[in-house]
């Protein structure tokens, strides 16, 4: 029997997220993005991060903010309800920040490369765009095959991802429903992987549907079971969207006087699920509950 890998949340980014490194989160193009996570890299004051994903909700600019971020590989970056993110645009306007522009699709391919340990990959994304004049990491090629012109994603390696899913085991077996987006590509590509949980459940739990495991257990190197720490994206088969928090931040972001207000609150004084799960409220983890399910049909492994 394998060694439990589960620890606490801040154990977890101490010791896997260090000063510097590249770190893949909200890859499940929003929905699960790690968020509970994310507020322990701000608490833990983390310095000079690249973060890695396509579409993070508010959660990218929420550590750009904090100051923690040198480097930016995205597609895009802003508040899905409301436009804006304040903190990532006064980074990028100020010289504080890189970026290095993506579409998704050769973000996924950069990281599929990755994932496969091989230097680069090709696709026709990006092609009569401006991107090249941007991105070092794309280049033009001849294709030896047709002679079309296609383009060629450098492999994206992460130090570590970040994946927040709805049930997992101790040793790092997780079920992850709903749209995976590049979540598969960018595990297999990382040197470290972080489940973050709604669940922490037996390895039967796990085992009686494997086709749902998106990243094999070995691979992982903490487990954290954090419920709600998905919020205010939602978590499909546990709660829904937040709306009202994403207006709530576009209000309370504006400027770095107004940030360190709403950091203050919901960051740097929450210490662990419970007390986020307090400051939320029953009133509004009411509104946030599932009213109806939606269940998939019943698969048979039999033999």
């Amino acid at each position: 029997m394998p060694d439990s890998k589960q620890m606490t949340l801040t154990a977890a980014i101490s010791r896997f997220v260090p000063d510097g490194a590249s770190v893949a989160m909200g890859l499940a193009q929003e929905i699960l993005i790690p968020f509970a996570a994310g507020h322990e890299i701000i608490r833990q004051n983390k310095k000079g991060l690249t973060l890695i994903g396509p579409i993070s909700d508010i959660l990218f600019d929420q550590i750009i903010g904090s100051g923690c971020v040198q480097k930016i590989c995205a597609a895009w970056i802003g508040n899905v309800i409301t436009g804006s993110a304040y903190n990532f645009r006064q980074a990028v306007e100020n010289g504080e920040i890189r970026m290095e522009d993506h579409s998704n699709l050769t973000l996924a391919t950069g990281l599929r490369a990755g994932a496969m340990g091989i230097p680069y990959m090709p696709t026709r994304s990006a092609l009569g765009s401006d991107l090249f004049e941007s991105n070092a990491s794309l280049k033009r090629i001849i294709c030896p095959f047709t002679g079309d012109t296609l383009t060629a994603v450098a492999a994206i390696t992460p130090d570590v991802t970040v994946v927040h899913v709805q049930r997992a085991d101790i040793f790092g077996n997780a079920h992850f429903w709903g749209n995976l987006g590049i979540t598969r590509e960018a595990c297999l590509a990382s040197k470290q992987i972080i489940i973050t949980a709604e669940e922490i459940v037996s390895p039967e739990v796990i085992s009686s549907d494997p086709n749902r495991v998106f990243t094999p257990g070995f691979r992982v190197s903490a487990v954290v079971h954090a419920p709600w720490g998905a919020h205010p994206s939602p978590a499909p088969g546990y709660y829904n969207r937040d709306h009202q928090a994403f207006v709530d931040y576009q209000q309370t972001s504006k400027t770095a006087v107004d940030y360190a207000c709403w950091r203050s609150r919901w960051v740097d004084a929450v210490h662990g699920s419970d007390d986020y799960v307090k400051l939320m409220g029953k009133d509004r983890t009411n509104t946030l509950a599932l009213t109806k399910g939606v269940y998939s049909e019943p698969v048979n492994y039999g033999y």
